[in-house]
């Protein structure tokens, strides 16, 4: 140490002895403390602050080792046995130590959460780091707040057996829940468990973070239809490859003239395309031109290859003039603004449309109607 902490220490050493009150003592404390903690140390200076420290956890005032405990928190000078002693303290004065140093070997983090204290549980589960072995602890002991808190902590390393303990205990737990959907990356098989259990802003979130098969999409839109899981034309937007996309609904029997007039009425132009041309077993090309070229005929006879009720017709027919007249008015057919301006025209028409249909339809139309007031009201 050098001449002037070694001064600094003596007197400070004597404020901590001979001091009566509890925050004299507590102020020499924090002072020591940073001074340690801010100035270079050799091996004889650290074995010396190393005592000065172990005297400071004795002390009987919780203010001058919560003093230390908040000074030293993500100190390297903290010894182990003294952190797992600080840990035991109470909780203003084992909080801290818990919560940053890095002192803790994985078995002793461990410890701490299988003990039981829901406290302790989150200062874990909220440290800079938490290695894979204390994430699983977490996850299999910890009470909800420490689940919640280890799920919103992206330096957590969670495992899929963390992930899946943690939505099998807390499944029903809106906050854990929306902490998991959250992470930066889940597994496919988690997601797809989140989806079937988030509320409806989480579960957009879900859908639209993170990537989902075809397969899944279609599936959870099944789950339950008065939940709204998953919409297949908003998945489609997001799709590189469409007709693979249309390709995979096909074989799961759910590309149909309904997804199809859903899709077209709210604008979504290559979905119906491509989705045409998969029913119609022909090229996406030929598709676009029978639809968009192919005279007054040239759509029907792409139709009804594709073997879709004659009923429907007028309303696709209806579908695809409105299209063609909002781009030959100079619209952007890409934007929101478009597939809002789409809906209300096509839907003025009062098209022939199934009951569930139009009740969708007319949803649709609500979200961007809501979203531009909010916008406006802003």
């Amino acid at each position: 140490m050098t001449a002037h902490r070694a001064r600094l220490t003596e007197m400070d050493i004597r404020r901590l002895i001979k001091a009566d009150d509890e925050d004299e003592r507590a102020s020499a404390a924090h002072k020591l403390c940073r001074s340690m903690e801010r100035l270079p140390l050799d091996e004889e200076g650290r074995a010396a602050a190393e005592k000065i420290l172990r005297l400071l956890a004795e002390d009987s005032a919780e203010m001058v080792r919560r003093a230390m405990a908040v000074t030293l928190k993500s100190s390297d000078l903290i010894p182990r046995d003294l952190a797992r002693r600080l840990a035991a303290d109470i909780e203003t004065v084992a909080l801290p130590i818990i919560a940053c140093s890095p002192a803790f070997h994985d078995e002793d983090l461990i410890e701490i959460v299988r003990a039981g204290s829901a406290a302790r549980q989150v200062a874990v589960a909220g440290r800079p780091s938490v290695s894979r072995d204390v994430a699983d602890a977490v996850a299999e002991h910890g009470a909800h707040e420490a689940v919640r808190t280890l799920a919103s902590n992206d330096n957590a390393d969670l495992s899929e057996r963390a992930l899946e303990r943690a939505v099998e205990r807390f499944g029903r737990v809106d906050d854990v829940v929306a902490a998991l959907a959250y992470r930066q990356v889940l597994p496919l098989h988690i997601t797809e468990q989140l989806i079937e259990i988030a509320s409806e802003t989480v579960r957009e979130h879900l859908v639209s973070r993170h990537a989902i098969a075809p397969e899944t999409a279609v599936r959870l839109t099944q789950f339950a239809r008065e939940r709204a899981t998953v919409d297949l034309i908003d998945q489609a937007a997001g799709q590189a490859d469409l007709a693979d996309f249309v390709a995979q609904l096909n074989a799961r029997k759910v590309l149909n003239a309904s997804l199809l007039l859903r899709a077209l009425a709210r604008g979504r132009m290559t979905l119906f395309e491509h989705g045409l041309a998969e029913l119609a077993q022909t090229p996406h090309q030929r598709a676009w031109l029978m639809v968009h070229d192919g005279g007054p005929l040239g759509l029907k006879a792409l139709y009804d290859r594709a073997g879709l009720p004659p009923r429907l017709f007028a309303a696709f027919r209806a579908g695809v003039d409105t299209w063609k007249a909002l781009q030959g008015e100079g619209a952007d057919t890409s934007g929101e603004a478009f597939r809002e301006r789409m809906l209300e025209r096509f839907l003025s028409q009062r098209p022939a449309v199934a009951r569930e249909d139009l009740a969708y339809l007319m949803e649709r139309l609500d979200r961007p109607m809501a979203t531009s007031e909010h916008q406006r009201a802003a």
